[in-house]
């Protein structure tokens, strides 16, 4: 399919201009205005997906009331440190939309509760993960990843039952730090980025159809630099180079996990060196032999997923992934929410 991938910059470069505006517009929002500063850039009728408990809204007034305005009043002088921003014509529908992915820390000072987390009163970053499909100028579908788990941490709250696997951290943004990406790029940059991402899943995809899978350090080592680093999310945690990464993430996850479904995804995009893609959800799975603290059961859980990539040379070297990670455990049993100790 990468084949077809309209050479039209022009029209990615009027969707950042876009989202640039909205992003500065809600950078100045309070709670009492961010209804109207929504209401501004998104179509009336904007499809919002959310991670638990905010979920699928419609409309600026909605999105507005079950997410921003509560940030907003948990988070004073909030800022949207942005490490990685691109436009591309979006793959899953035949290339005929165009989306926006920006990813970073939301910063703010944690001074009133959010979701019953504690304010620490203190600086605070929020990692996430934000695409907008822009039509006419507007906003008209929104999906807006934020890791939970990865607040609790700085507000000094573990609510899993074991430690994670990898490092827990303040992710930065790419190496190379050329992540924001304004300009026009080379139509064929972002083919190769997405002819990658595509192999990628794959090699994935036939690892768990194959009688006879290869090793995990020759499946990687197709697709990825040998010092890939992967920014996990909290209860995962981050990992460096093709060895400790199957260490401490690959490994375990296959281990735990049976009857693993591809669900696909909502969209899928490159522009130059980056590429991205999520689901709704994209994998259903059965935690048969425990992870993340939870024990081994039959339930199939939902996985939504975000997942964005840096190319570097013929191999993907960054990744930075986002699940939602309250709802696939809701699924099976663990509310995180309503925990009685975060209250």
């Amino acid at each position: 399919m990468t084949e077809t991938i309209p050479p039209n910059t022009a029209e990615l470069q009027r969707a950042k201009s876009v989202t640039r505006a909205y992003a500065a517009a809600l950078e100045q929002a309070t709670p009492a205005s961010a209804s109207s500063v929504l209401a501004q850039h998104l179509a009336p009728d904007c499809d919002w997906r959310g991670v638990h408990p905010f979920n699928e809204q419609t409309g600026p007034d909605a999105i507005a009331d079950v997410f921003w305005v509560p940030l907003l009043n948990a988070f004073s002088h909030m800022q949207r440190r942005e490490d990685i921003f691109f436009a591309g014509h979006n793959e899953i529908d035949g290339f005929g939309s165009v989306w926006t992915l920006s990813m970073g820390h939301f910063m703010g000072l944690f001074d009133a509760r959010f979701l019953n987390i504690p304010p620490t009163r203190k600086i605070a970053m929020l990692r996430y993960a934000e695409f907008h499909k822009i039509a006419d100028g507007r906003i008209t579908q929104s999906a807006l990843f934020i890791d939970i788990l990865h607040l609790m941490a700085q507000a000094g709250l573990n609510p899993l039952n074991a430690p994670q696997t990898g490092a827990q951290l303040v992710q930065p943004g790419p190496r190379t730090h050329d992540g924001l990406i304004l300009s026009p790029q080379d139509p064929q940059e972002g083919k190769k980025t997405l002819a990658r991402i595509n192999n990628m899943i794959g090699s994935i995809d036939h690892a768990n159809a194959a009688d006879k899978p290869l090793a995990p350090q020759d499946e990687l080592a197709i697709d990825w630099q040998d010092d890939m680093i992967w920014w996990g999310p909290t209860g995962i945690g981050a990992t460096y180079t093709i060895d400790r990464y199957i260490e401490q993430h690959q490994g375990p996850f296959r281990r735990a996990m049976e009857n693993r479904t591809f669900n696909g995804h909502l969209c899928r995009m490159a522009e130059g060196h980056y590429g991205g893609f999520f689901g709704w959800p994209n994998l259903t799975l059965t935690n048969k032999n425990g992870f993340m603290g939870v024990a081994g059961n039959d339930t199939r859980a939902d996985m939504r997923v975000v997942d964005v990539y840096r190319r570097e040379g013929d191999k993907l070297v960054e990744n930075w992934i986002f699940i939602d990670m309250l709802h696939f455990l809701k699924m099976q049993g663990v509310d995180i929410l309503s925990d009685m100790s975060l209250r």
